[in-house]
């Protein structure tokens, strides 16, 4: 198996449905470390000739290693949900979300036993063109981060977020000149604001997501 690029996040607003406390997973959900989770799931995005991957969790800057990987000893999260992106050759930008369990290292091996349940379908021979990854394309296709600018991503960051971040000059802006807690901010009242869940419009949330994992790897 090919070694993965994988990294991971930190997600300050979790801007999936939230799984009601009392109907969450119990501590007892799953016995195997987090080691073995990550192996698996590996593997599966191998299969799928995953690309650009990222998971997505409440983890701190400070509680990620230099290689987008989670330090020993890390803080638990604040809150355990946890969600997996990564471009799919023939299905785009597929997105993986849930927080079903009460621990986020729980939430990771929920997904990959999913995408392992997911090729199995293909095993058994029921599609031929892999369509039952369809459903979980990201909510449309917005802006593309990798054509992106810096003065771009901010702008749309910010018109999401109904936040006037053009006050700081974005002619020739550079990501130094990006405070990482402000951009948290404004990410934060961005998915507030237009997530389909909470009535926002599907188009502008994915825009605005796009931007801030953008903003994300530029900040470094």
């Amino acid at each position: 198996m090919r070694r993965l690029e994988v990294r991971f996040r930190p997600m300050p607003a979790w801007p999936h449905p939230e799984t009601p406390f009392h109907r969450r997973r119990s501590r007892s959900t799953f016995k195997v470390s987090l080691g073995a989770t990550l192996a698996d799931l590996e593997r599966e995005l191998d299969h799928l000739g995953a690309r650009g991957i990222i998971i997505g969790a409440g983890l701190r800057e400070e509680d990620i290693r230099d290689d987008g990987w989670p330090r020993a000893g890390a803080r638990v999260p604040p809150f355990p949900g946890v969600e997996v992106s990564f471009d799919h050759p023939e299905h785009g930008r597929l997105v993986y979300a849930t927080d079903v369990c009460e621990f986020w290292e729980h939430n990771v091996r929920s997904i990959a036993l999913g995408l392992m349940s997911l090729r199995a379908v293909d095993r058994y021979g029921i599609t031929r063109r892999g369509e039952q990854y369809a459903g979980w394309r990201a909510l449309g296709p917005g802006v593309q981060a990798r054509t992106m600018t810096i003065e771009d991503a901010w702008r749309t960051l910010g018109e999401a977020a109904g936040i006037d971040v053009l006050l700081v000059p974005t002619v020739g802006l550079t990501a130094q000149e990006i405070d990482r807690a402000e951009l948290e901010v404004v990410w934060r009242e961005a998915a507030r604001r237009t997530h389909p869940d909470a009535g926002g419009d599907a188009e502008t949330f994915v825009q605005a997501k796009a931007a801030h994992e953008f903003l994300t790897k530029a900040l470094g």
